[in-house]
């Protein structure tokens, strides 16, 4: 399966994948540069600063790169620490843009996480969260 992440909420795409790979299913996840967050950009800006901020060399660690971002957030959404959780954990990729590969594939977009769906425009891109935290 292969989930294009261009104007979803990073969230219920995240449960959606993360779903899927539980059952089983080898989920590719493209564009996760242009992932949304909701929220007020400020807020948003001041959580991922205050969350990279607090650990210290044992973590947490929130990565720069976008599609690590994604990947760690759909962690949260998974038993990782469990061998069922593990394995739906490597079935899991996310790509910053289209690789290669997946040119020309059907690309599936979560209906329930379109960001047409927002009562307001409140929202970020995950570009500019990693951008803020230090990324290119």
């Amino acid at each position: 399966m292969i989930i294009d992440a261009k104007n979803q909420i990073i969230g219920r795409m995240g449960s959606f994948a993360a779903k899927h790979a539980l059952l089983g299913e080898v989920v590719h996840i493209v564009n996760c540069e242009y992932a949304v967050i909701t929220g007020k950009r400020k807020m948003i800006l001041a959580e991922y600063q205050r969350k990279r901020a607090m650990g210290t060399f044992k973590g947490p660690f929130y990565s720069r790169l976008p599609d690590r971002f994604v990947r760690r957030t759909i962690r949260g959404m998974l038993p990782y620490k469990q061998p069922k959780g593990i394995s739906a954990f490597k079935k899991i990729r996310c790509y910053v843009g289209i690789p290669e590969q997946l040119t020309g594939k059907t690309m599936v977009q979560v209906p329930t996480a379109d960001i047409s769906k927002l009562p307001s425009l409140n929202y970020l891109p995950v570009k500019e969260i990693c951008k803020n935290l230090g990324g290119k």
